[in-house]
């Protein structure tokens, strides 16, 4: 009987040792294809996200044609006040934190602790990280892994490529996505050559550019294209 028990409580312990030298192996692997995963992205343009592909499955099962319009311009191209707006729109301190504004996220937490209107406190380099490797979605287990993408970017690309990939991969209408496709769809024109007031315009639209479209603004998205254009001149020239 003795050893019987011995021999359990030795059996417990064998388990338990291959599940922890599971677990280690299983995140030593996370570790390294996701740092190598981040690290290819630095100098390799993402040629497609999960966004995307779900996009065009919803439009399938509408019965719509499958639709990706965008088109890849380096940052260096792309009209300064696109970059500006979208910092002044988005994330007024991202030449700044080191990915987290913790002030906006403490003001949405509140917000939405309180039963206001859910607000989001994320900043460039958040929304760059979900777009890039992640699925939406309001989850605490997305949310975690948008933390530690976000940390990865910050690291290994740097403030300038974190900006060039978010203008290139965010949503910014129906099946538009960057700021070459938006500057095209929107005002027949390249991204280059957007003024000031086209690109706050474009950039008002963000937080919803399926509901919102610069060719049919809204009482709302002026006002929002007001503001972005007060803090552009506020903020003045990105310094990264």
């Amino acid at each position: 009987m003795a050893g019987k028990i011995r021999s359990n409580k030795q059996s417990k312990r064998f388990n338990l040792k291959v599940l922890r030298a599971l677990a280690w192996r299983v995140l030593l692997y996370f570790l390294m294809v996701t740092v190598l995963w981040v690290l290819a992205y630095r100098f390799i343009n993402p040629p497609i996200t999960v966004l995307m592909v779900m996009r065009n499955v919803e439009r399938k099962a509408d019965g719509k044609a499958f639709k990706i319009e965008k088109d890849w311009v380096d940052l260096q191209d792309i009209s300064t006040a696109i970059q500006r707006a979208a910092v002044a729109g988005e994330d007024q301190l991202f030449v700044h934190h080191a990915g987290f504004d913790m002030k906006a996220i403490s003001r949405a937490y509140s917000s939405n602790k309180d039963g206001s209107k859910v607000r989001g406190g994320s900043t460039i380099s958040q929304q760059t990280a979900k777009n890039v490797f992640l699925w939406p979605g309001r989850s605490w287990v997305r949310k975690g892994f948008e933390a530690y993408f976000t940390i990865l970017i910050e690291l290994l690309w740097g403030k300038e490529r974190i900006l060039e990939v978010y203008l290139n991969v965010i949503e910014m209408g129906d099946g538009i996505y960057g700021a070459e496709a938006a500057a095209q769809a929107y005002y027949g024109k390249s991204c280059t050559e957007l003024t000031r007031a086209q690109a706050a315009m474009i950039v008002a639209c963000f937080p919803n550019p399926l509901r919102w479209t610069p060719l049919h603004p809204t009482r709302y998205i002026r006002h929002r294209q007001y503001l972005i254009m007060q803090n552009i001149r506020r903020l003045g020239p990105l310094k990264f």
